[in-house]
């Protein structure tokens, strides 16, 4: 939040000065005032208006209390007195407060300001009293707007109007893999227009919970860098959720958040109206809710390590034909209670030679990386080979190993085999 706005210049005569404020008193109160400003101006004025050599910079400085945030500019020209005319428009915000959107207001401020006195003289030849007039009319309005609603929009004169947006500030996301599987949390069709990036429009349609990020750029037909950082902004405003890759093969176990699922009967509605099969009818479901919560609980602590989908689901398939498996893993996810075990490979003698296939050892005089030969599906093709002695330092999940190779986890399995001295870990 902004606790004040001010203007300043040089005066000839006084040096540094305020001149407008908002509110009034806060940074330089009048002689009769007896509100305590926020800091004193006359010990941080250098910083305010510094040397012609530290002006069109954002500056910002804190005081134990607050922020201060200006870009001063200096206008050289043998119009005005000692031909040049220094000035800044500064925001002062508490220190805690993040600042870097801000910043952004800071200096677009800075930069219209400098467009208006270049054109027409508007801040040299104002000659209001102080904490009237235009500029003063400017920090008022800009201050109620920014506090209040985040954004404004001021008419300066018949040919300019500022209009500036404060956008928040969130923590950077996690890293975006190739492997990781967007969900969207909104409905990411009402917020688009046909101005929006072409990749981000193309990218779209295919983000359903289902598809990892290098299968939407493939289907997308774009290149997998702006592919990324389309669902990198996304993610960074909250749109989307991280999943990773839905199959049977996968192992899924509970984390002591299953204690809050137990508990909640609201989230087992939440829960069942969320994974029953379309076809099924919801409303007969709900009808028996203490059941319906107990059978969902009996269904999530029936998930453990060493256990994967497949198995699960034929044990409890009288149970499961009612219920959407995909859906079913994807809440527990979501909601934190269940939690992904990876597999990971981790070559035993990674310094020794492994056995190769006789085939290729005309192939491999000079490689000292695993090499598998796999065959493709046209038994007529030439065999391709897989470089995986990247991937066997215990660091790479099968997930990703699978999307970056493009293979299934049978098939990487095959070719972990034919490696040898290769241990896979669960964890």
């Amino acid at each position: 939040m902004i606790k004040a706005i001010f203007f300043s210049t040089f005066d000839v005569n006084e040096g540094p000065k305020v001149l407008h404020q908002v509110p009034a008193d806060a940074i330089a109160p009048s002689s009769s005032s007896t509100q305590t400003p926020l800091f004193h101006f006359p010990s941080l004025s250098p910083y305010i208006i510094p040397r012609p050599e530290f002006c069109s910079r954002l500056i910002t400085f804190c005081t134990p209390t607050h922020r201060i945030l200006s870009q001063p500019v200096c206008l050289q020209s043998s119009t005005y007195p000692r031909n040049a005319y220094t000035f800044s428009i500064a925001l002062v915000l508490e220190s805690s407060t993040p600042f870097a959107s801000y910043a952004t207001v800071t200096l677009k401020l800075a930069s219209l300001l400098k467009t208006l006195e270049e054109q027409s003289r508007f801040l040299s030849r104002d000659a209001s009293a102080p904490n009237t007039g235009k500029i003063y009319a400017l920090c008022e309005i800009l201050l109620e707007d920014l506090n209040n609603y985040c954004e404004s929009m001021i008419p300066i004169d018949d040919s300019n109007t500022l209009n500036i947006k404060l956008f928040p500030t969130y923590p950077h996301p996690s890293p975006l893999y190739p492997y990781h599987v967007p969900l969207s949390t909104v409905r990411l069709d009402t917020l688009t227009d046909p101005n929006w990036d072409l990749t981000m429009l193309r990218v779209l349609p295919y983000i359903d919970g289902v598809n990892s990020v290098k299968q939407i750029s493939l289907l997308a037909d774009a290149d997998y860098k702006l592919v990324r950082k389309a669902i990198e902004h996304l993610l960074y405003y909250g749109c989307l959720l991280l999943l990773d890759i839905f199959s049977f093969s996968a192992v899924y176990a509970p984390t002591a958040e299953i204690a809050s699922f137990v508990e909640d009967t609201e989230m087992q509605e939440e829960c069942a109206r969320y994974i029953a099969v379309p076809n099924d009818g919801i409303k007969h479901n709900l009808q028996h809710d203490i059941i319906r919560g107990l059978q969902l609980v009996e269904l999530y602590l029936a998930l453990k390590q060493g256990q994967n989908v497949k198995s699960f689901y034929i044990k409890h398939a009288e149970t499961m034909d009612r219920i959407d498996v995909r859906r079913f893993i994807t809440f527990g996810v979501i909601k934190g209670f269940l939690y992904r075990v990876h597999k990971f490979a981790m070559a035993t003698n990674p310094t020794g030679k492994r056995k190769r296939d006789h085939k290729l050892k005309s192939r491999q005089k000079t490689r000292t990386a695993a090499v598998v030969k796999a065959q493709t599906d046209d038994p007529d093709s030439d065999s391709h080979i897989l470089d995986l002695e990247h991937y066997l330092d215990g660091t790479h999940c099968f997930d990703e190993i699978c999307t970056e190779l493009m293979i299934s986890e049978q098939e990487l399995t095959r070719h972990l085999k034919a490696v040898g001295d290769v241990q896979i870990i669960s964890r």
